[in-house]
């Protein structure tokens, strides 16, 4: 937490050593976001309005805007193993313009399919390749979120080995649902196979319908500065 503070000191000082001035933004999110079959349309609905809602809660918009350097946002949903769809490609957040026209055009962002497993490996993947094309920023994170465990192709240990996630964080949003439900331990899951890299936490969704308050407090966790590192949050 100390080395990241320091690190986003220097950026907003203008401080930072040559070779790294050519930093864009001081984090790259992006925010993946769970269409499996598991997931029901009105439960997708309640996704992406939450997900639009809560990028323009009032705490959130703060954290975006809390240091000089902007956030640079991507965001895509997935399923299967071939089954992933950009919904925003990268923005630079550096206005709240900005900010509202992300959260505008991911409110009405329509679902792309609803007929394949969950490729939580696959979707890992395609999200550090997203990274590796984005902007130059300090510090890079992806939120994964689902309801499920991985259930078609390779595992997330198996994604991390393979792609480039050297310096990225992973974070999980574990929608929970009644264990007789998938027959799942999904939280116990996203805690040992999906949370990746220093200071990665988890939040817990209680269903869909506080799909947005959890991802308000993940977002207000990631995005402020000093927030980073603290101990995971449980419910």
């Amino acid at each position: 937490m100390r080395r990241r503070a320091a690190a986003l000191a220097l950026l907003a000082a203008g401080l930072i050593a040559p070779q790294a001035r050519a930093v864009e933004c001081r984090l790259a999110l992006v925010l993946a976001l769970d269409v499996s079959s598991s997931v029901s349309a009105a439960e997708d609905g309640l996704q992406r309005r939450g997900m639009a809602a809560a990028l323009l809660a009032p705490e959130v918009e703060a954290a975006f805007f809390s240091a000089p350097a902007p956030v640079a946002l991507a965001v895509y949903e997935w399923s299967g193993r071939s089954n992933q769809k950009l919904l925003l490609d990268w923005v630079l957040i550096s206005t709240p313009a900005d900010l509202f026209a992300a959260a505008e055009r991911l409110g009405r962002s329509k679902r792309s399919t609803q007929e394949f497993p969950t490729a939580l490996g696959h979707a890992l993947g395609y999200g550090a390749t997203l990274l590796q094309r984005g902007p130059r920023c300090l510090f890079q994170t992806i939120d994964m979120s689902g309801d499920g465990v991985n259930n078609e192709g390779f595992e997330p240990h198996q994604a991390y080995s393979a792609f480039p996630f050297a310096g990225v964080v992973v974070n999980g949003l574990v929608i929970k649902m009644p264990i007789e439900t998938y027959g799942a331990d999904v939280v116990g899951y996203y805690r040992r196979e999906v949370l990746h890299g220093p200071g990665a936490f988890l939040e817990i969704a209680d269903g869909y319908k506080d799909y947005e308050t959890a991802l308000r407090r993940k977002l207000e966790r990631e995005l402020a500065p000093m927030m980073t590192g603290m101990l995971e949050r449980t419910k």
